[in-house]
C-alpha cells in the first residue's frame, strides 16, 4: 500500500462507522454538478434558456438537473450536456403536464412518493447545509497533521528491468549488463515487457507490494547499482537494476485536500444522523401491527 493510499485509509478509518468509502466516490463524482447552482446570481438563475407551450426553463433549472445524479454525463462536452438537459427539461415539462391532466396526481400511492422524495430532499438539503460547516481550512489542516503523523515510513525503489522467456535468455541477458554494458540498451533490444522496453526497461519507483513477491523480495534486496541474477516470475524471468531507493514521501496537504474536506462533510453528516436517531424515539411494530421494539437509538 502507498503513503497516499496509506494516508487516505487513515483519515477515512479514524472513528468512522459507516460505508463513506463509497458515499466518498459518490460526493466526488457530484460535486462539480451540485456546484453549479449556488455559483449562479439569482438574477443569471432566472435567465430563461428555453420555453414549451408557455412554461420557462431556467439556468437554474438546468443547474438542479444538472446536480441529479441520474443525470451524470461526465464525458460529453458542456455544450452537448446543455443541450440534453435542456432536451429532458423539455420532455419533463410536457410529460408533466400531461401527467396532470390524466389526474395522475390524484393516485394515492403518487401522494406516497411525493412525500418520500419531499422527505429525502429535505433531508440531502439539511446535510448538505450542516456539514459544509464543519469543513474549514482549520479543521482540514488539523486531521491532515494528525493522520501524516501516525504513518509509518514506506520504502520504494526505482529499478529497471528485462523481461525474457527462459533462464537461458536471462543468464546471457544477466552476464552482457553485469559485464558492463548498458543496462537500458541492452533492455530496449532483448525485454519483451513492452510497457517498460521503450523506457529501457524503466519500472520507475514502486512500493513492494506493488510487484509480485518474488520480483519484489529480489530488488528490495539490491542495493543501488546492483543487478539481480535471474529471477523467475509467473511473467516470465526477470534481469533487475536497482537505480534508487528511497522513503516514499508522504503526500502534501495540497494533494490530500479534496479528500480530507470530502472526508469532513461526510463525518458530519453521519454525526448528524446518529445524534437525530439518539434523541429519537424509534418504535418498530410486527406484521401484525404489534410492537416489538421501543427504544432511543
Amino acid at each position: 500500500m502507498s503513503v497516499s493510499s496509506s494516508l487516505r485509509g487513515s483519515i477515512l478509518a479514524l472513528g468512522v462507522a459507516l460505508p463513506l468509502s463509497a458515499g466518498l466516490a459518490l460526493a466526488q463524482t457530484a460535486a462539480p454538478a451540485a456546484q453549479a447552482a449556488p455559483a449562479a446570481s439569482a438574477q443569471h438563475g432566472s435567465k430563461v434558456v428555453a420555453r414549451v407551450n408557455g412554461m420557462d426553463i431556467t439556468e437554474a433549472d438546468l443547474a438542479i438537473a444538472a446536480a441529479d445524479p441520474a443525470l451524470q454525463l461526465p464525458s460529453l462536452p458542456e455544450d452537448q450536456k446543455r443541450e440534453l438537459l435542456t432536451s429532458y427539461l423539455v420532455d419533463l415539462k410536457l410529460g408533466a403536464k400531461a401527467a396532470e391532466a390524466a389526474k395522475v396526481a390524484n393516485n394515492p400511492d403518487f401522494a406516497r412518493k411525493l412525500a418520500y422524495n419531499r422527505d429525502k430532499t429535505l433531508l440531502d438539503e439539511y446535510l448538505e447545509q450542516e456539514s459544509k460547516k464543519a469543513v474549514t481550512p482549520e479543521a482540514a489542516k488539523k486531521l491532515y497533521d494528525e493522520t501524516a503523523k501516525n504513518l509509518t515510513p514506506e520504502q520504494e525503489v526505482h529499478a529497471r528491468h528485462i523481461l525474457v522467456e527462459n533462464e537461458e535468455d536471462a543468464k546471457k541477458a544477466a552476464a552482457r549488463v553485469k559485464g558492463g554494458e548498458d543496462f537500458a540498451k541492452v533492455a530496449a533490444e532483448l525485454s519483451k515487457d513492452p510497457g517498460s522496453k521503450s523506457d529501457g526497461g524503466d519500472l520507475g519507483f514502486f512500493t513492494k507490494d506493488r510487484m509480485v513477491e518474488p520480483f519484489a523480495e529480489a530488488a528490495f534486496k539490491l542495493e543501488p547499482g546492483q543487478i539481480s541474477d535471474p529471477v523467475k516470475t509467473q511473467f516470465g524471468w526477470h534481469v533487475i537494476k536497482v537505480e534508487e531507493k528511497r522513503n516514499k514521501p508522504v503526500p502534501s496537504f495540497e494533494e490530500m485536500k479534496d479528500q480530507v474536506n470530502s472526508y469532513l462533510e461526510r463525518k458530519a453528516q453521519q454525526d448528524l444522523i446518529v445524534g437525530l436517531r439518539k434523541d429519537a424515539k424509534i418504535e418498530r411494530l410486527d406484521d401484525k401491527g404489534n410492537l416489538v421494539e421501543q427504544k432511543k437509538q
